[in-house]
């Protein structure tokens, strides 16, 4: 019955995605940016479906489960703050050239912003090797739900299969609109089943009072922050939100909206749905010890399954695991079409023989290849990892977090150069492999043990190469500086 259920849900899926396909208009600006028609609420769903991966449902409750309630204040309230005010000087800025200009993608924004293809290649690469990580957690994410949920009836290489081929399906069909349609719904349906695996589980353990009086008896430390999550952690953990200013997916999705006032809802509403995921998936994550003590590592990530599977009913338990399912493809789904986005745009279009002419239904044949491919790279490396959902993604975050200086000069320092946005992907690149590998192996790393985060040092770094970098060469030629910061820019408004 759960395994009926799930399989209903996907086919809901696979209908909202065909029925929007209805309003597709065969055009590569339609297949990728939606023909820049998306309203306040389908971009709220969007914006907020996309952003919230896995990690935030299972990784946030695995981590909840072994660093304590402090988990919250690591990312959620950061991000409640940071993200909406990203949307706002970052997200507004790029809509208003990206129309003004045509851009498809972020690449094709910074190549033109400092005349450098080199710089659009480079930065290219950079994107797409930082955005594995964040693909992998939803393949990984939706193999690990389907297994847990049939008691190993469905092994994980088949749950993360499905999952690449119904993304496939309805992304490669209806394009950006389908993606956005099946994110709202698909947004949905995770918040309310989220906070109904809240209720109904915290009810069948003698309700909230009970639990957190079981807890404060057998597992204190879990609900104070102690020696759990230093001062120092938890405030370079902030620098971590700014990675939304450098998301391919998030650039994408501002790149749709039909007007400046369409961002009002998502600037307005953004925290309160923050919290009504984040809060839910924290604390399960802490109460899971009460049920399953002693998980060690990525065995975490199942958690908020294992509570599912333990205290829901079947056709429950089967309602909840799809909206675990719905959190996942909510995220993958906009990832992969943005690589795809960008493959065809950046790569085959700019360096492709007769590329610039290339035809509309060639261009939507370019990005339906290069999502299946991505897809199917992403489903082979999900095979062979076994890491911690929410570890993945933080180091996924820490490079685009880092890359943050790049679009902030671009949209507000005319002096800013070509030469200074290479340096500060350089430095990037350097130091993010550096402590990845050192780090990667290391539960809890920062940075010579003292608490900071290596996104602290990487973003310092960045900022500081572009300062340098630009100041140092020659100053971007006046016509280039007139193109995007016309005398009188509305700023898009």
């Amino acid at each position: 019955m759960t395994l009926a259920v799930i399989f209903t849900y996907l086919g809901l899926v696979l209908l909202v995605g065909g029925l929007s396909h209805r309003l597709f208009r065969g055009t590569g600006e339609d297949y990728f940016v939606a023909s820049r028609s998306i309203g306040p609420f389908l971009l709220l769903m969007s914006l907020f479906g996309t952003n919230m991966t896995a990690f935030a449902i299972l990784g946030a409750s695995g981590e909840a489960y072994h660093e304590g309630i402090g988990v919250f204040g690591l990312m959620a309230s950061s991000s409640a703050l940071i993200i909406p005010t990203v949307f706002f000087f970052v997200g507004m800025r790029v809509w208003a050239l990206g129309k003004r200009h045509g851009f498809l993608t972020q690449v094709q924004y910074f190549r033109q912003r400092w005349a450098s293809d080199a710089l659009g290649l480079v930065l290219f690469i950079v994107l797409i090797v930082l955005l594995i990580p964040y693909l992998l957690i939803g393949v990984m994410g939706g193999g690990l739900t389907l297994n847990l949920i049939t008691k190993g009836d469905v092994p994980r290489w088949a749950g993360s299969l499905l999952v690449c081929v119904v993304v496939m399906t309805y992304v490669c069909y209806g394009g950006l609109r389908g993606t956005a349609w099946v994110n709202t719904f698909q947004t949905l349906v995770f918040m309310v089943l989220g906070g109904v695996a809240f209720v109904v589980i915290l009810s069948e353990l003698g309700g909230l009072s009970v639990v957190m009086a079981s807890l404060a008896q057998n597992s204190p430390d879990l609900l104070i922050r102690g020696e759990h999550i230093k001062p120092a952690k938890l405030l370079t953990y902030t620098c971590i939100p700014l990675s939304v200013g450098m998301f391919p997916h998030m650039f994408m999705h501002w790149l749709t909206a039909k007007g400046a006032r369409t961002f009002r809802v998502p600037l307005m509403v953004y925290p309160l749905c923050i919290a009504a995921v984040w809060i839910p998936s924290v604390t399960l994550g802490v109460v899971g010890h009460l049920d399953f003590p002693g998980l060690k590592g990525p065995a975490a990530n199942s958690i908020l399954v294992r509570l599912i599977d333990l205290h829901a009913p079947e056709v429950l338990a089967g309602l909840l695991a799809a909206g675990v399912f719905a959190a996942v493809m909510s995220s993958l789904d906009s990832q992969v079409l943005s690589v795809g986005t960008m493959f065809t745009q950046d790569i085959v279009r700019h360096y492709g023989a007769g590329g610039k002419q290339m035809s509309e239904r060639r261009q939507v044949l370019y990005g339906r290849l290069f999502v299946t491919a991505i897809l199917v790279l992403t489903f082979v490396l999900s095979q062979v990892s076994d890491r911690s959902i929410f570890k993945l993604a933080i180091w996924s975050f820490s490079g685009f977090a880092a890359l943050f200086p790049i679009v902030f000069a671009a949209l507000f320092w005319k002096r800013s150069t070509k030469y200074g946005a290479l340096s500060s992907v350089a430095s990037v690149a350097v130091l993010w492999i550096y402590f990845f590998t050192k780090g990667w192996q290391t539960p809890g790393y920062t940075v010579g043990g003292t608490g900071i985060m290596p996104v602290a040092v990487i973003l310092a770094a960045s900022a500081a190469a572009m300062i340098v970098g630009s100041l140092l060469t020659k100053p971007p030629e006046p016509a280039v500086v007139r193109r995007f910061f016309p005398s009188r820019d509305a700023g898009g408004r």
